[in-house]
């Protein structure tokens, strides 16, 4: 008897150790995979200050360089965006200023609102450009998920530039090289460098073409600024479910062996008691197992591996005719209680299925769905199926 409570305690106190380093030791994780956030998560809004340089397809014999007074002009921009994940996103940006009308070759031009001809300074006019601009992360990309001080971010834009000046619109499309510093998780200084290419008469005048732009008016631009991120920052990396299952498998595994050596060192002690001839002696002939546990993957109701279902096997043979409770779980940090308590029945219902194939009759199942909960850490936990007798 003092052999069977010494075993018992020495169950107890091996799971408590097991429980208590599932929780204290870090859970693995899938470097290319993330929980997906909600709608209102990881969106940003950004401000910039805005350097451009115009290039006319009107223009001959002006200097190349960006930054000749002839082509340079101020201006400035604010972004809104979201990350749909860590890699991939996309940005409304509008932008605002003073583009710059280089001089043509030919002789006088009247527009509707000035005129220039060679010897006249090339006119500045306001300008306002829409765009649209997908965003692709090449650090998270290449490199997997994690936060970082810098990121590096490469995006097309598409989009339309007007101006005030002539009251004319002309469409436009673009390359852009993003880079975001991180000074905390809420606030990141960026840099911006960019090329928007439009219709020859993007600068308002489209009444020659030279050789050297052909068709096109271009716009480069640098702009510097900070931003703001809002709702929740970042991302959860997924939880690698075999991983998981293969640590708690060696645990569980070793936990059984020791029970093995105790086992038989209880049985050893009952052989000495009957050969003493011990009236009283009592014989342990089994422990039942009262619980057993299925886990699944984040949003998932199919059984994430088979090999849980072997402790279901062992404890169907301990029912003997008893009512087999089958209750499942979400966990609550990931989807709204509706679709957690749709989830979990689900669950449920899929291990009552296989306990049907087990040879179980389906009135001897009790199906119950608890939604979303967190009652287990790490989170990924609870996103299980507990099965016991009632």
């Amino acid at each position: 008897m003092k052999k069977l409570m010494f075993l018992l305690v020495f169950a107890g106190f091996s799971f408590g150790a097991f429980a208590q380093e599932v929780k204290t030791n870090e859970v693995p994780t899938l470097k290319h995979k993330v929980v997906t956030n909600g709608f209102w998560d990881n969106w940003f809004v950004g401000f910039g200050g805005d350097f451009i340089s115009n290039f006319s397809s009107q223009e001959i014999g002006v200097s190349g360089s960006p930054f000749a007074s002839e082509r340079y002009s101020w201006g400035g921009s604010v972004t809104l965006g979201k990350w749909a994940t860590p890699s991939v996103g996309v940005r409304a940006k509008v932008g605002f200023g003073w583009g710059r009308q280089i001089n043509s070759a030919e002789a006088d031009f009247m527009g509707p609102d000035y005129m220039w001809d060679n010897d006249l300074t090339n006119p500045k006019f306001s300008q306002l450009n829409v765009s649209l601009q997908p965003l692709f992360n090449l650090h998270n990309i290449f490199a997997g998920y994690k936060p970082r001080v810098w990121n590096t971010i490469l995006y097309a834009s598409v989009g339309c530039r007007i101006n005030f000046v002539t009251d004319d619109s002309s469409p436009m499309v673009g390359l852009g090289w993003l880079n975001v510093f991180n000074v905390s998780d809420r606030f990141h200084f960026n840099v911006d460098l960019y090329a928007d290419m439009g219709h020859n008469d993007l600068d308002g005048n489209s009444a020659v073409t030279a050789t050297g732009m052909g068709a096109c008016d271009l716009q480069l631009g640098a702009s510097v600024g900070f931003g703001v991120n809002l709702g929740k920052v970042g991302w959860d990396n997924a939880p690698d479910v075999d991983a998981i299952m293969a640590m708690n498998k060696a645990q569980l595994d070793a936990l059984n062996a020791s029970l093995a050596e105790q086992q038989e060192e209880n049985a050893r002690m009952q052989a000495i008691i009957k050969n003493h001839k011990c009236p009283e002696a009592k014989q342990v002939t089994e422990i039942i197992a009262s619980k057993a546990s299925v886990f699944f993957n984040i949003g998932k109701s199919k059984v994430a591996s088979k090999k849980d279902l072997v402790n279901v096997q062992e404890l169907v043979k301990c029912a003997k005719g008893k009512t087999i409770v089958v209750t499942g779980y979400a966990d609550s940090k990931t989807g709204t209680a509706s679709y957690n308590q749709t989830l979990s029945e689900k669950r449920a219902q899929a291990v009552a299925d296989e306990l049907v194939k087990m040879g179980v009759s389906r009135d001897k199942i009790e199906v119950v769905g608890k939604g979303g909960v967190e009652e287990l850490s790490p989170i990924s936990y609870n996103r299980r199926v507990v099965v016991s007798l009632k």
